[in-house]
Formats: structure tokens, sequence, C-alpha cells
């Protein structure tokens, strides 16, 4: 019975903290983003974020992303910088090909600094993937 049941795996959706100019505040800042490099669409995508370190944690956050076109992206959330001392963990869920998807992808403290940046296709902007 167990071999019967699929675990769809999911292949080419990433999270990305990218670091971008905030022209409101004249600052850089760190927005993540949710990078769909497949053929077809994700839809009712959902998020799930939280930071831990230790015994200390972030709130959790909740953000219905909707639908992201192939080869195409969607902003979750902005990052503050005393977060990313933090392991930050993204829980993403989606539907694609009539079937359920679910990802998780963890930034580990100290991964996501400026040493780090690497130009991102999708994007066309500097920043940290996890896949």
């Amino acid at each position: 019975m167990k071999k019967d049941i699929e675990i769809p795996i999911a292949k080419d959706v990433y999270i990305a903290i990218v670091s971008e100019w905030n022209e409101e505040f004249s600052s850089k800042d760190w927005n993540a983003y949710v990078l769909n490099d497949r053929n077809t669409a994700i839809e009712m995508a959902i998020v799930v974020s939280k930071g831990f370190k230790g015994d200390k944690k972030t709130s959790t956050m909740r953000h219905s992303v909707g639908t992201i076109e192939e080869k195409s992206f969607k902003k979750i959330e902005v990052v503050q910088e005393d977060v990313l001392a933090f392991n930050n963990e993204f829980f993403l869920t989606y539907f694609a090909d009539d079937k359920l998807y679910e990802k998780r992808f963890l930034f580990e403290s100290g991964s996501v600094v400026p040493a780090n940046l690497k130009p991102i296709p999708l994007i066309e902007k500097d920043g940290v993937v996890v896949k």
C-alpha cells in the first residue's frame, strides 16, 4: 500500500533573497522571491516563512503568492537585515500538473551576505538562491 503512494518531487522552483535598491527609502533592501523555472505555471502557491537560531524565533509569516507563470517570479516579502543572522526557512506549497507539491528551503545563518551574491537569471539581479 505504501508503494502505491506517489509523492511528487518539486523541481525547477526556487527561493531567492535578492539585494535591491529601494527608491522610496533610499536604501538597500533584501527581498525574498519565488522563482518558477518550470515550463508550466504553478498555481495557488503559498509560502510559510520563519527564522530561528537556538531558542530564538521570529514570527511565522504566511503569504499567498497565487499563480506564477512559467519562467517568471513573484516577490514574497522584505527580509530585515537583523533576521539574516537567523536560519531562514521558507516552506513552499503549490499545485502543478494536477498534483500538490511542497518543498522546504533553508537559508543558513550568515549565508545571505554581499560576498555570496550571484546573478540570478530570471530576476536579472544579484542574490542568493536555495534550490
